[in-house]
């Protein structure tokens, strides 16, 4: 696991989504959502299950406080990952409620929650392509510490935008 953690990815999922993460620590990851269902959504600290499964093979899992489950099986040396994310019935209705800063809102998530239906949940299943892929060091704070803004992965992919 020790090479796991510290990942920084940018994949891309069959249908065009664009996500970016951050594996800061044996049970801490940061993301950004930069294209897709609720692109522009960034949070920090979120609290996940990281496994080995076998050889070169990462299971991250978690529970947002939007009510969304996620588990992602990355395949770093195939720079392939797998998805399955199961979106409340209101975030996918809704999607402009979690398209922020997360941390900064999780009363609005959890009212949310309890405002709007949950089910039933709409289920994304996809492959995706590790386009970047960089070992950042753990706990560190400079990976996602801002919001994504329009060319940041390729300023990533480029050199230009660095957090070392």
């Amino acid at each position: 696991m020790e090479n796991f953690l510290g990942s920084h990815f940018i994949y891309t999922y069959e249908n065009g989504w664009e996500y970016e993460m951050y594996i800061k620590n044996e049970d801490t990851i940061d993301y950004r959502i930069h294209s897709g269902m609720v692109g522009g959504r960034w949070v920090r600290d979120q609290k996940v299950d990281i496994v080995k499964l076998t050889e070169g093979v990462f299971k991250v899992s978690w529970t947002e406080p939007t009510g969304t489950d996620v588990s992602l099986a990355f395949m770093p040396a195939e720079n392939r990952m797998h998805g399955i994310i199961f979106f409340p019935k209101w975030v996918h209705e809704h999607p402009e409620i979690t398209v922020r800063y997360q941390n900064d809102f999780i009363p609005l998530m959890e009212e949310s929650r309890v405002k709007y239906e949950t089910y039933p949940k709409h289920v994304v299943t996809e492959f995706a392509t590790i386009t970047f892929a960089k070992n950042e060091g753990v706990n560190n704070e400079k990976v996602i510490s801002q919001a994504p803004y329009e060319g940041m992965t390729a300023d990533m992919r480029s050199g230009k935008l660095s957090f070392t």
